[in-house]
């Protein structure tokens, strides 16, 4: 351990981790307060639990009644927030660090209704399976990815006119969106709204299971892709002396953005605004440079499980979690605003 350098250096053999010591408290705290976010989730409920009986049940000690209500039915959707909220934060911080700029997020900037509308193609033309819809998000995703990247780019990528393309893309995608639901028949239009609204009513653990794997596997791809992104965020000269691929490896981090946003929108429709708050505010908890991937991803966790939280028990009947995030992310992007615009002048 390094206390001059603020460093905590974990070695084993020949491989070495450094965090900073900062990072590492402040992650452990994120840590203990999702799990407690977790626990009170599963106990609450029109059948109320102790966090006795919810440990219990988690270990395999209780069975009946208590067993099904914690594992068969709050479990997967409390797993769900968890999981989803951690891409979210995740995509996020990629988007922002790679763009640098706070406003960058997949869901300002298009990507997200790229998605919904892959999967809205599948839900109302198509009326495919699960793994169709993962599919036609992931692929509406990438889509508006490589549109507004080659729309973009001039001499190379800039940040701010990525993301006012991004901006005009997301806008003629939402009225497309708008259109298709309006053309398609009630029951289907309605259950396409719902959806889209980003819910975490009904997810399976089929649906869990699934997800879980697939961000496995991005959020690994991720943390293997950190060092080239922190040196993206130097600048384009910088990175390119220390031997990076800068173009290339910029679109590389944004199609892994991109899938990380489609699958959480292919289980659960488009959750708004956490992968925009939660790496700023991992950021400032951490008092970090730059953005990093592990509090992005613990905040945003956290914010999802809160989120879901707030959408099953501040109304008469469930809402989707995506109205909440909206709700809040929407006050938090009106202060973002307003502090670049002071920071500028």
């Amino acid at each position: 351990m390094d206390f001059g350098r603020r460093l905590l250096v974990l070695r084993r053999r020949r491989v070495a981790v450094r965090f900073e010591w900062r990072s590492f408290i402040i992650c452990s705290v994120l840590a203990l307060a999702v799990a407690c976010m977790v626990v009170l989730a599963l106990m609450t409920g029109s059948y109320q639990l102790s966090p006795g009986q919810v440990v219990s049940a988690l270990t395999g000690r209780e069975s009946g009644l208590v067993h099904d209500i914690v594992v068969e039915w709050r479990l997967p959707r409390v797993a769900a927030a968890l999981v989803f909220g951690a891409a979210l934060g995740v995509s996020g911080a990629i988007f922002q660090s790679v763009l640098r700029n706070p406003l960058a997020d997949p869901g300002i900037i298009g990507f997200s209704q790229g998605s919904y509308t892959g999967a809205l193609i599948v839900i109302l033309v198509v009326n495919g399976s699960y793994w169709q819809l993962v599919g036609g998000a992931v692929a509406g995703g990438i889509a508006t990815a490589v549109a507004v990247y080659l729309l973009a780019f001039r001499r190379g990528v800039q940040g701010f006119r990525l993301i006012i393309v991004g901006i005009g893309i997301s806008s003629m995608l939402g009225s497309l969106n708008t259109w298709l639901i309006l053309k398609a028949d009630l029951d289907q239009a309605m259950a396409a709204a719902t959806w889209g609204a980003g819910s975490l009513n009904g997810v399976s653990w089929t649906q869990v299971v699934i997800g879980a794997a697939c961000i496995a596997v991005l959020l690994l791809l991720a943390a293997m892709s950190s060092r080239p992104m922190r040196q993206l965020e130097l600048g384009d000269d910088a990175a390119a002396a220390q031997g990076v691929r800068v173009s290339a490896t910029r679109l590389g981090l944004i199609v892994l953005g991109v899938a990380l946003t489609a699958t959480v929108t292919a289980a659960s429709g488009p959750i708004a605004f956490i992968s925009l708050v939660a790496p700023q505010i991992g950021r400032r908890l951490a008092r970090s440079a730059g953005i990093t991937l592990a509090p992005a991803a613990l905040v945003g966790a956290l914010l999802c499980l809160a989120a879901d939280y707030l959408a099953q028990h501040v109304a008469p009947t469930p809402l989707p979690v995506g109205i909440i995030t909206v709700m809040l992310g929407g006050g938090y992007l009106g202060w973002l605003l307003i502090t670049e615009a002071r920071r500028r002048l």
